[in-house]
């Protein structure tokens, strides 16, 4: 018995021995691991904090130059050795330019570094021009955000241009509104029927875009006033036509960079030389949809923002959605306005709810009898609903070309003019 009890007395030390040698182990296991994740985890946080104060010291220095600038303070920059100006590029008319005895070009842009990574977004910018370096020759158009002038810069040029459109935001619009618009042009980069931007000031009020010179104003002015000579015209449909395939060109551009214009109007056409030049302008209501997290409109009833119901599809009123179709179906009211000469959609309809009711109820503007078949189709075409019928503008652009091919296959062989060259 005495010797069983020493018996099991061993067997225990010998089991608590190799047990306490089996926790020294894992023991020591467990702490390596741990150093090895304390050892991870320090040095990721030691990178966070160096990278969050680089950050801060930029963002700090960014802040301290925008307000040195804002306050007129001069900021030294190392002098780079003047270089030839590029040729400046033609204006559209022949205009004689001021004396050459001035040497300061108050427009002379001054390079600053962009706060941003889009090189479409308007960079920080210092003020170089004024509403007093133009003079404004002739209102062109007031428009909801500002007015329109032709205008001529007093002292030098801008990108070689004296004579250049200016648009004067009226007051109460931000500069974020202006910087937008400024950004949705740049954007679009260049485009032969697309209003080109030159220069801009969203700094100091009153805010402005200073664009390429136009001749003769919006489209919608210049078929009022030329009514009567366009109507007696035997090739008139041919250029309400070509006129009507170059906006379709624009339109589809916008397509391409993802921007909705969301205020297409025959007022919004500007005409250089008609009906060859016409350009898409007023971009003030205009998204990019690179930048929206989705389709649906993005302005919220609080904002009382306002919109041209008259040109608005249904889509619009009954679910607050706009989108490439809702371009579409707009253009097909420019197609109306030019064929009516400028007049009002809807011209019987007097007040906003009656307009509103009549577009959800299906209600259309009556095609003139003198319209093209083929153009009318294309109205018709814009104003299907629901919006996934309607064509795309790449659709639009297509068939307008054909019809303008197939109208220079033809001549009026009863043109006078033609019939003089001929004998010649």
């Amino acid at each position: 018995m005495i010797f069983k009890k020493k018996r099991d007395a061993f067997d225990f030390i010998m089991e608590t021995g190799n047990s306490s040698e089996l926790g020294k182990q894992m023991k020591d296991g467990l702490d390596v691991g741990h150093i090895v994740l304390i050892v991870i985890y320090a040095v990721t946080v030691f990178f966070m904090i160096t990278l969050g104060c680089l950050c801060l010291n930029k963002y700090r220095s960014m802040k301290l130059i925008i307000r040195d600038l804002r306050q007129g303070r001069s900021i030294v920059i190392p002098r780079v050795p003047s270089q030839d100006s590029l040729p400046p590029s033609p204006n559209v008319l022949n205009v004689p330019e001021l004396p050459e005895h001035t040497t300061e070009n108050p427009l002379q842009r001054r390079q600053t570094k962009s706060s941003c990574r889009f090189p479409w977004k308007p960079p920080l910018q210092v003020p170089r021009f004024t509403k007093a370096d133009l003079n404004l020759i002739q209102l062109i158009k007031a428009g909801r955000e500002g007015v329109f002038y032709k205008g001529r810069i007093i002292r030098g040029t801008c990108r070689g241009h004296s004579l250049v459109t200016c648009k004067i935001g009226k007051e109460g619009i931000t500069p974020k509104q202006m910087d937008n618009e400024v950004s949705i042009m740049r954007k679009l980069a260049y485009h032969k029927n697309v209003m080109q931007l030159l220069d801009w000031n969203t700094v100091d009020a009153p805010y402005m875009l200073i664009m390429e010179f136009i001749s003769y104003g919006t489209l919608r002015n210049f078929v009022q006033k030329h009514k009567d000579e366009l109507i007696a015209d035997p090739e008139l449909q041919s250029q309400f036509t070509i006129a009507s395939y170059h906006i379709a060109l624009a339109m589809e551009h916008l397509r391409s960079k993802m921007v909705v214009h969301c205020d297409l109007a025959l007022r919004n056409i500007l005409v250089s030389r008609f009906p060859w030049e016409v350009k898409v302008a007023e971009f003030g209501l205009a998204r990019d949809l690179t930048r929206m997290r989705s389709r649906r409109s993005s302005r919220k009833k609080q904002h009382k923002e306002r919109v041209p119901l008259r040109w608005y599809p249904p889509e619009y009123f009954r679910n607050n959605y706009y989108s490439f179709k809702g371009d579409v179906w707009a253009f097909g009211i420019v197609l109306w306005e030019m064929q009516s000469f400028g007049t009002l959609p809807y011209p019987n309809l007097n007040t906003s709810e009656q307009v509103v009711y009549s577009i959800c109820s299906g209600y259309k503007n009556t095609v003139p009898s003198t319209c093209r078949p083929e153009i009318e189709q294309i109205m018709q075409d814009c104003w299907l609903d629901p919006y996934t019928a309607r064509p795309s503008f790449t659709d639009i652009v297509r068939i307008l070309e054909n019809i303008v091919e197939s109208d220079g296959d033809y001549v009026d062989v009863d043109n006078q003019r033609i019939m003089n060259a001929g004998e010649k």
